[in-house]
């Protein structure tokens, strides 16, 4: 049987260094992008053609989830002034790896893992935790910020013009903006 992973993707960017290492580790890697939480539509429509420019480049088969954020919004609902990395996060981050577990279970793909732990921002404990408690067969744990994971991420980034986001890609996490759009959240993704 061939070893096929089903990879969630947050952004192109940092698919690179993990489609690298899965490869390199010896599987055939099929990538997912299912990310409900970007805001707003014109940088989640901004990061898919980075995902896909970056899938014609890997020569990586892509799929894209759908992108309803009102499931995340409800998920997420009061836990709106969690810091970055907090509870908001988890939940998240759970989100997403159940839609992936979901997905490779429905294409018979036998393990899935996420290119999160790529992020320096991002807590890959955490995010190992969440996806071994989903299914501790079938995901990867992976640390994809290790041997220069994210380094390579922003090396590759470079070499092919890509765009680079400045925020995680919730409406919770845009920096300077926050305060404008934490009290119209709802009317903000409708």
């Amino acid at each position: 049987m061939s070893k096929i992973v089903l990879l969630h993707i947050c952004c192109g960017i940092c698919a690179s260094s993990p489609v690298e290492r899965l490869r390199g580790d010896g599987f055939e890697v099929v990538g997912f992008f299912y990310n409900p939480n970007i805001y707003p539509a014109e940088e989640y429509q901004r990061r898919m053609e980075v995902v896909k420019r970056v899938s014609h480049i890997l020569n990586l088969r892509l799929i894209e989830g759908d992108h309803d954020p009102n499931p995340w919004l409800d998920l997420t609902k009061g836990l709106e002034d969690e810091p970055e990395g907090g509870q908001r996060c988890s939940v998240c981050f759970q989100m997403r790896l159940e839609e992936t577990w979901k997905k490779a279970c429905e294409l018979h793909v036998p393990y899935f893992t996420t290119t999160l732990s790529v992020s320096p921002h991002k807590d890959s404990l955490v995010i190992n935790r969440i996806g071994s408690k989903i299914d501790d067969t079938a995901f990867l744990v992976y640390n994809f910020k290790k041997q220069d994971g994210f380094k390579r991420a922003m090396e590759f980034s470079g070499q092919h013009s890509l765009y680079r986001q400045g925020y995680c890609g919730c409406v919770y996490s845009m920096g300077e903006k926050r305060g404008q759009v934490l009290n119209h959240t709802q009317k903000l993704y409708k």
